[in-house]
C-alpha cells in the first residue's frame, strides 16, 4: 500500500504520524511511505532520518495525499484539506467528529473510509486515546499551576503551598486514563486532590492505589457544586468514546468558584466539559469567565511533540501495520478496527456521532 505522512497544519502542532522507525517495518513489508518534507522536525526527527527509513520525501501536502492510498495523520484535517480528501481514500487519525459537525459533512460527501484513533476499542480500552491521555492529564495539572500565577489571571496560590501555609485543592473530574494522570502530577506537587466519577468500581481502586492526599467522591450535581466552592484548579477529564463530553460545570456554576481560580479542560477535543469552554491554542491558551481561568487547548500533547510522537507512534503502528496490509477488509478481522470506524463511503458507522449531529447512523 502507499502511505502518506502529510505535515501537521493545525495551529501550533508539532507532532507527526510515523516516525523514522515505523516507516523502516512499514518499508520492510512491502509498503512505500510518502512522508512530506519537514513533517518530523517538530519532533525531533530529520527528513535525512526518513531517507534512511526507506521513505520517500514529497515537497508539498497535495503530492502526499495524490500518491497515498490511505493518510495517516495525529490530528482531523482542516479546512485547507478538505479538498485533498476523496471517495478512495483510507483517512486514519485522530478524529472527534462529535464536536466537529462540518469535518463529518465533509468525509461523508467525499466517501472518505475514515477510522479514528480515539474510538479504536479493545475490551473496554481505547488503547490509542490512553498515551495522549496521559500527558495531556500530567500537562493538565501543570498548566493549572502555572495559570494559577496572578499575572496569569490567576489567584497567585502556589499549587501544594508550602510550610505553614495552606496547602491548595484540585478537583479531577473522571477518573480515567487523563484523570488518573492528573491526580498523580497535583498530588506529586503537594496539593489536596479530589477525583470525581460515576464508575464505583473504579473509585475503588484508586481509592486502594493512590496517596494519602487524593480522596474520591461519586459524581452528581450536588457532589460538584459543593467541591467548587473549596477548590483552586478543577480539571476536566470525562470521556464518551465518540461522544460530546457533557457539560459538567454550567456557566451558573462559576459563580461557586473562588476569583482566580483554573479551569483545564481535557475534554475540549469532544466539544468539553464546563458549558463556558471553547478551543484555544497554545499561542493564546487561556481566557476569563467571570473571573475563572480557562485553559482550553485543543491539542494539549502538541506542547511536547517529542514525547507524544514516540509514545503515539508506539501504540498506532501495529493498526497501522494491519491496515496497510487488508485496506477496508480489516473490517472483516478485528473488532477494534470496526470500532474505529467512523464514516464508510459515505456512510456515518458510528452511532455516538450521529446522535450528536443528529444525523443517519448507518451499521456497518
Amino acid at each position: 500500500m502507499n502511505i502518506g505522512v502529510p505535515k501537521e497544519i493545525k495551529t501550533d502542532e508539532y507532532r507527526v504520524a510515523l516516525t523514522p522507525a515505523g516507516v523502516t517495518e512499514l518499508v520492510l513489508r512491502g509498503h512505500r511511505v510518502y512522508v512530506q518534507k519537514g513533517a518530523g522536525e517538530g519532533s525531533g526527527f530529520a527528513d535525512e532520518a526518513y531517507l534512511q527509513s526507506g521513505a520517500l520525501l514529497l515537497e508539498k501536502i497535495e503530492e502526499v495525499y495524490a500518491a497515498a492510498q490511505m493518510i495517516v495523520k495525529v490530528k482531523e484535517p482542516i479546512e485547507e484539506e478538505y479538498a485533498l480528501l476523496r471517495e478512495d481514500l483510507i483517512l486514519f487519525t485522530y478524529l472527534h467528529l462529535a464536536a466537529d459537525r462540518r469535518l463529518t459533512e465533509v468525509l461523508l460527501e467525499k466517501k472518505v473510509t475514515a477510522f479514528a484513533y480515539e474510538t479504536l476499542r479493545v475490551e473496554r480500552r481505547l488503547p490509542l486515546l490512553e498515551p495522549m491521555s496521559r500527558v495531556a492529564g500530567k500537562m493538565a495539572a501543570l498548566m493549572g499551576a502555572v495559570h494559577l500565577r496572578r499575572y496569569e489571571g490567576g489567584s497567585g496560590r502556589l499549587l501544594g503551598g508550602v510550610v505553614g501555609v495552606e496547602r491548595n485543592k484540585v478537583l479531577v473530574l473522571g477518573a480515567g486514563t487523563a484523570g488518573k494522570a492528573a491526580a498523580d502530577v497535583a498530588a506529586g506537587m503537594g496539593a489536596d486532590v479530589v477525583m470525581c466519577d460515576l464508575n464505583t468500581a473504579r473509585l475503588e481502586y484508586l481509592h486502594d492505589v493512590m496517596p494519602p492526599n487524593v480522596t474520591v467522591r461519586y459524581s452528581n450535581k450536588e457532589s460538584i457544586e459543593t467541591l467548587l466552592a473549596e477548590c483552586d484548579v478543577v480539571i476536566g477529564t470525562v470521556l464518551v468514546p465518540g461522544a460530546k463530553a457533557p457539560k459538567l460545570v454550567s456557566a451558573q456554576m462559576l459563580s461557586l468558584m473562588k476569583k482566580g481560580s483554573v479551569l483545564v479542560d481535557v475534554s475540549i477535543d469532544q466539544g468539553g466539559c464546563f458549558e463556558t469552554s471553547h478551543p484555544t491554542t497554545h499561542t493564546d491558551p487561556t481566557f476569563v469567565v467571570e473571573g475563572i481561568v480557562h485553559y482550553c487547548v485543543a491539542n494539549m500533547p502538541g506542547a511536547y511533540p517529542r514525547t507524544s510522537t514516540l509514545a503515539l507512534g508506539n501504540a498506532t503502528l501495529p493498526y497501522v501495520l494491519m491496515l496497510a496490509e487488508n485496506g477496508e477488509a480489516v473490517l472483516q478481522q478485528s473488532e477494534a478496527m470496526v470500532a474505529a470506524l467512523n464514516t464508510f463511503r459515505g456512510k456515518l458507522t458510528n452511532e455516538n456521532v450521529a446522535q450528536a449531529h443528529e444525523m443517519r447512523y448507518e451499521e456497518l
